[in-house]
């Protein structure tokens, strides 16, 4: 490898062709780069051949069902002489590809959540998970499986001397000679989120606490590199002694003897950041694309590149600026204070040339007197304003005039708008006169103009639901919590409506086909049999009296008999009438006999309509049918018990075709999601918002089922134990995807999850 004096990096080329985040890069020898993405995809880019300067897409690798993140190279040998990529997802998946024809060769299944990292260890493939758990593969085999870390592993690195490095959610890094643990590294204060080797010295950590570290590994800290402003995603080291780090920041940053050198801005986060082996690096961008950069002279951009690129940085920053929480690229411009205001105190904040600035109106004066100009508010952790050496979501700058400083006006979204203002006049020495032009000037400039206030809450001064000037005080002031639309969830949902006559029929038909075959007419119904079928559905459809009706046992033999003796394709009807049979108290208690032992009825169905070729119907009622049993507290515990066994058996409902389906599966998450909070089952929790976040992420998601998510989601936020790792799942981006939306209840509720993620 070359040595290289630092020289200023430039742009050399640009990485176009994902449809959704770059999420992970791979350097495959001197010629290919691989990129993982948000869209489920993996493209590999090789050197242009009339071009030097620039890569061209050469393969598409498609097969994951979800998000990919990290990546290794296997080199070439006789078999494979383009050499190998593995590759890790959100499905939980590890897949090795042949890069000569683009085809799996290998399916590595086992985690149970999001895998997020992999490293070769000689012929073996090691891989990392939010599961806690730590996997050696070998020939396509899972061989060794241990847990690593008491919380989410977020990165897996083996050193040159053999040994294997993990980083944690635990904050904590710990040092591996096969899977005994030789020593535990700690000093970052949040998640680690990325390693790296630095040649000679030892390794490199990147943490949420937007420092980056570089250990002996004898457990010293040789290194600490701050300068990010916010979470650092990525490192790696060159031979040189470079460094280069990834930030939500949405810098790239460039360091040498622990001092960063030059700060390489993008239009949106930086997930990863390599070196290629001359020197140049590879970045990875949340706007879909992957970028190359150098110190060559001969290999940068032309000028028409580079200004393309500087003008999208600029429309980039200039979209996302705001000021009090409004983008500063939709507010109106000076011509909309020609039109009067409509009543005295009434504010407006108008566009003047990059700033925002406010004005109130004065209906004495029939004028709009400047009140000031307005400081950007949050667009992300990295925008989030300080007052104080206190984090804010806004600080304005309030202009009082007559010759008056500049006053700063911190505020919160969860504060009470009035409390704040009150709190704010009383520090400012300025008159409570000012008080519901402060607070309107408030919920104009952080975009809460249509705050709903809570019925529960009492102006402090006047003990009223809202301001009424004149009138004296009654009560002290209280800070209001936050108020959320759709989140915790309370109690379960099922599915409680049937087509009686419809069951009722399907199942005759299919009876009648039996009867007539020969090889499968002993598995056919009596006609007494089918009489008593009707007795069971007649009980069923009388809902008034389930206190004081009642089944026999050979009821549920027969309806056993069926699940167990008739072929998948004919299951489905009986198994919907189980669906039906779970809500009826007496029902359900002759049910629960046949889960309890040894031979499980419900783990026998799901095995069966499981199984390869799994027909929609099949996996409709079941999952239907499990959804029920959250109304009866006496299967609590056995859903308990089975729920890994139970979501890892319907994982991939997420992505059916079958809007009901999916419907069906969000709502067993959703129930999940209630149950496991009440249980404080962590783990459980976790697999749960695992699966809820990849509906979240499905694009073609039926409305109501990425509802259902989102508020599964939320309400682990809330209430469950799971914030923190709901976080390092970058469910950030996911709610203010949800805030995007055009369905009204999907950006309520991604507001709700905003706002938990805000909250200390």
């Amino acid at each position: 490898m070359m040595d290289i004096d630092f020289d200023e990096y430039k742009l050399r080329c640009e990485l176009r062709g994902h449809d959704d985040d770059v999420r992970g890069i791979c350097v495959c020898a001197d010629e290919h780069i691989a990129t993982s993405s948000r869209d489920r995809t993996i493209r590999v880019w090789s050197l242009d051949s009339d071009n030097k300067r620039k890569y061209s897409p050469s393969k598409i690798l498609l097969g994951h069902t979800s998000f990919v993140g990290p990546l290794a190279w296997i080199s070439p040998n006789e078999e494979y002489p383009e050499g190998r990529l593995v590759s890790g997802s959100m499905d939980t998946s590890v897949f090795v590809w042949n890069l000569v024809n683009g085809e799996i060769v290998l399916s590595l299944k086992g985690h149970k959540m999001q895998v997020t990292g992999v490293a070769l260890d000689n012929e073996d493939i090691v891989s990392s998970s939010v599961d806690q758990t730590l996997k050696r593969w070998r020939n396509g085999q899972l061989v060794e499986s241990w847990e690593a870390h008491q919380s989410p592993i977020q990165a897996v690195l083996r050193l040159p001397s053999g040994e294997l490095v993990s980083g944690s959610s635990d904050t904590t890094l710990k040092l591996w000679k096969g899977n005994t643990s030789l020593r535990t590294f700690a000093g970052h204060a949040d998640t680690v989120r990325g390693l790296a080797v630095m040649p000679d010295l030892g390794f490199l950590s990147a943490s949420h606490d937007g420092s980056i570290r570089l250990w002996a590994l004898s457990g010293e800290v040789l290194l600490e590199m701050v300068g990010h402003t916010s979470i650092v995603y990525s490192v790696d080291a060159h031979a040189s002694g470079l460094i280069v780090s990834g930030s939500e920041d949405r810098h790239a940053k460039i360091w040498k003897d622990g001092v960063c050198v030059q700060s390489l801005e993008h239009p949106g986060c930086v997930w990863d950041a390599k070196f290629l082996e001359n020197g140049d690096i590879v970045t990875a961008c949340s706007d879909g694309v992957a970028r190359v950069w150098t110190v060559r002279d001969g290999m940068i951009a032309d000028q028409m590149e580079i200004d393309a690129f500087d003008s999208q940085l600029s429309q980039y920053k200039l979209s996302r600026k705001k000021v009090g929480g409004m983008k500063l690229d939709e507010l109106p411009g000076l011509d909309a204070l020609t039109l009067p205001g409509t009543s005295d105190g009434q504010t407006k904040v108008v566009r003047e040339g990059d700033n925002g600035v406010a004005y109130v109106w004065n209906m004495k004066d029939q004028r709009w007197d400047k009140i000031g100009e307005v400081v950007d508010g949050p667009d992300g952790v990295a925008d989030r304003s300080h007052h104080g050496g206190v984090q804010y979501d806004f600080v304005f700058d309030v202009d009082i005039g007559d010759g008056e400083p500049i006053r700063k006006l911190p505020y919160n979204r969860s504060d009470n708008p009035y409390d704040a203002a009150d709190k704010w006049l009383l520090k400012e020495n300025l008159p409570l006169a000012y008080r519901q032009q402060i607070v309107e000037f408030i919920l104009q400039n952080s975009g809460q103009k249509d705050f709903n206030f809570n019925p529960s809450f009492r102006d402090p001064f006047t003990g009223a639901n809202a301001y009424v000037p004149g009138q004296s005080s009654h009560a002290a002031a209280t800070t209001a919590k936050p108020l959320y639309k759709h989140i915790p969830k309370r109690g379960v949902l099922v599915f409680d409506v049937a087509q009686y006559d419809g069951i009722l029929k399907k199942m005759t038909e299919f009876n009648n086909t039996l009867r007539a075959d020969p090889v499968h007419t002993d598995k056919s119904l009596t006609e007494v049999e089918v009489s008593r079928v009707g007795a069971m559905v007649k009980i069923l459809k009388d809902t008034s009296h389930y206190h004081a009706t009642s089944f026999a046992d050979m009821d549920i033999s027969l309806i056993l008999k069926v699940l167990q003796a008739w072929p998948p394709a004919m299951m489905f009807p009986a198994t919907d009438l189980v669906r039906m049979l779970v809500l009826h108290p007496h029902g359900a208690s002759l049910l629960i006999k046949h889960v309890e032992g040894n031979n499980d009825l419900l783990l026998d169905l799901i095995k069966k309509v499981t199984e390869d070729s799994a027909l929609p119907a099949n996996l409709l009622t079941t999952v239907r049918v499990l959804v029920n049993l959250f109304k009866n507290p006496s299967f609590h515990y056995w859903l308990q018990r089975h729920h890994s066994q139970i979501l890892d058996a319907f994982s991939n409902c997420y992505s059916s075709p079958n809007k009901n389906l999916q419907l069906a599966y969000s709502t067993l998450l959703l129930n999940y999601a209630v149950l496991l909070i009440e249980k404080r089952d962590q783990e459980g929790q976790a697999q749960v918002l695992s699966a809820a976040l990849q509906i979240a992420e499905e694009e073609a998601a039926d409305v109501d089922s990425k509802f259902r998510s989102l508020v599964a989601i939320g309400s682990l936020m809330l209430e469950g134990l799971v914030k923190k790792i709901a976080i390092d799942f970058e469910v950030e981006s996911i709610a203010k995807s949800a805030k995007a939306s055009k369905e009204a209840k999907i950006v309520e509720v991604g507001a709700d999850i905003d706002l938990v993620i805000r909250q200390p």
